[in-house]
C-alpha cells in the first residue's frame, strides 16, 4: 500500500511528543508499506531532517508556512469560530499543494496526525485515519483555572471552539486512533468508543540502563516550553522541594529539555539546574537517582516516564500522568497528588535503597514487556490495512 502521511510538524528532531509519536508511526508503517510524507513547517528546518526521515519514506515534502499568512489566519479565526491552532496551520495555497500531491501519488490511504491538519483532507474520498493523539479540548480546560486573567479569556474561547471541532472532524475520517482510554473518553462524540487506542511506546534498545556516577537526586525532563511541563516543574520547585528539603536539605534537581520558558529559567539555583537542550537525554537519566513528573494539567501519555522506566530509574508521578500508563502504584511506580504526598515519595526513594530498586526494576519490566513501538503500532497497521 501507499500511505500518504500528513503532519503539522516535521517529525525530527524528537524533542516533542507529537514528533516522537509520528516518527515511530512512520518507521513502523514503512516496514510493510510505502510512506509518502508531507509535513508542514513554521520554523528553521533541522539540517538532518531530510536524511533521517528518508530512511523510512519513499518521498518527502516539507511545506513552509508563510509567517504573514499565519498571523492573518489567526486574525480571521477571531470571526470564523475555527480553533486558533487549526487556523494557525491552515493556508489556502498549502491546501492546493497538498491536493496536488495526493492526486500525483494517488495513495491507498491517508494518515493524519492531530486535528490541526484535518481541513486539508476532509473532502477527499480516499480512506483516511486521524490520530487525535490526545484531547486538545480537555488539555485547554485543565489550563484555565491556573491561567492569568487575560490568558484565561483566550483559553476559554479556544476550549469551546476545540470542543466543537473535535466532534466535527470525527465524521470526516473512516477510522480514528488516540493515545489512551482516558483520552478517548473525553472526545466529545457519542461514538467515541469506536476510536482505537494506540498507546505510545519506547525504544528499549536505545533507552536502556547505563551505569554512571549519580550527580542529581531528581530529574524532570521534556519540552520545557510546553505549558503542562512548565506548570509541573514550577509545582515541583516551589511546593514539593521545600517539603523535601526539610528532611533532605542537600537534594538537588536537574530540569532537562529544550526551549525552557523564562519562568523555568528563573528556577535555577545552587540546587536546581536548568540545562536547556540536551543532545542525549540518556546521560541525564543515567546521572540521576529518581525521575519525577508531578503533572497537574495536560493530557496524553508522558513519554518521559516510559524513557526513565526503560533506563531503570524509579519513577514518581501523579494519578493524572499515570492514567495512560496504568503502572501499579507502590510496585511499578510511586503516586502522589499533593505536594506533601510527592515529597514523601521522594524521601522514601532517597532513603530506602531496597524500595528504590524494587520500583525501578518493576517499572523497567512493565515497559520492556508492554511498551515497545512495534507492539503498540501493530493496531495502527491493522486498522489502515483494513480501510484500504
Amino acid at each position: 500500500m501507499k500511505v500518504f502521511v500528513l503532519l503539522s510538524r516535521v517529525p525530527y528532531p524528537l524533542e516533542k511528543g507529537d514528533k516522537l509519536r509520528a516518527y515511530h508511526h512512520i518507521r513502523e508503517l514503512s516496514k510493510k508499506h510505502e510512506v509518502i510524507l508531507c509535513a508542514l513547517n513554521d520554523i528553521k528546518l533541522h539540517p538532518d531532517a531530510q536524511k533521517e526521515l528518508s530512511k523510512f519514506c519513499s518521498t518527502i515534502y516539507f511545506i513552509q508556512l508563510s509567517k504573514i499568512r499565519l498571523l492573518w489566519n489567526l486574525f480571521k479565526a477571531l470571526f470564523s469560530g475555527i480553533p486558533f491552532q487549526v487556523a494557525y496551520f491552515y493556508q489556502c495555497n498549502t491546501k492546493q499543494k497538498i491536493k496536488q500531491l495526493i492526486a500525483t501519488h494517488n495513495p491507498d490511504h491517508i494518515f493524519c496526525q492531530l486535528v490541526r491538519v484535518a481541513e486539508y483532507v476532509k473532502d477527499t474520498d480516499i480512506p483516511k485515519t486521524l490520530d487525535y493523539q490526545d484531547v486538545f479540548s480537555k488539555g485547554l480546560e485543565r489550563r484555565i483555572p491556573k491561567a492569568s486573567f487575560f490568558l484565561k479569556f483566550i483559553l476559554k474561547a479556544e476550549y469551546k471552539r476545540m470542543l466543537k471541532y473535535e466532534n466535527k472532524v470525527f465524521s470526516w475520517f473512516e477510522s480514528k486512533i488516540i493515545i489512551s482510554k482516558s483520552d478517548r473518553d473525553y472526545i466529545p462524540h457519542s461514538e467515541n468508543n469506536k476510536i482505537v487506542i494506540i498507546p505510545n511506546g519506547v525504544d528499549t534498545e536505545y533507552y536502556k540502563p547505563i551505569t554512571k556516577e549519580k550527580e542529581y537526586d531528581l530529574i524532570f525532563s521534556g519540552n520545557m516550553g510546553y505549558p503542562p511541563n512548565v506548570n509541573g516543574v514550577e509545582f515541583l520547585v516551589t511546593k514539593i522541594l521545600p517539603e523535601v528539603w526539610k528532611t533532605y536539605p542537600s537534594a538537588n534537581l536537574l530540569i532537562a529539555g529544550a526551549n525552557p520558558a523564562p519562568s523555568v529559567k528563573i528556577l535555577q539555583t545552587d540546587k536546581v539546574e536548568v540545562s536547556g537542550w540536551v543532545k542525549d537525554m540518556r546521560d541525564c537519566y543515567a546521572k540521576s537517582k529518581i525521575f519525577i513528573a508531578p503533572m497537574q494539567i495536560g493530557t496524553g501519555m508522558q513519554n518521559k516516564l516510559l524513557e526513565a522506566m526503560s533506563m531503570q530509574l524509579p519513577c514518581i508521578t501523579t494519578s493524572l500522568a499515570n492514567n495512560a500508563i496504568n503502572a501499579e502504584p507502590d510496585k511499578e511506580i510511586l503516586i502522589g497528588n499533593s505536594a506533601e504526598e510527592l515529597a514523601k515519595a521522594i524521601i522514601l526513594i532517597l532513603v530506602d535503597e531496597v524500595k528504590a530498586n524494587e520500583i525501578a526494576m518493576n517499572g523497567f519490566a512493565l515497559v520492556k514487556n508492554n511498551f515497545s513501538w512495534t507492539t503498540q503500532t501493530s493496531g495502527l497497521l491493522e486498522l489502515i490495512e483494513n480501510k484500504k
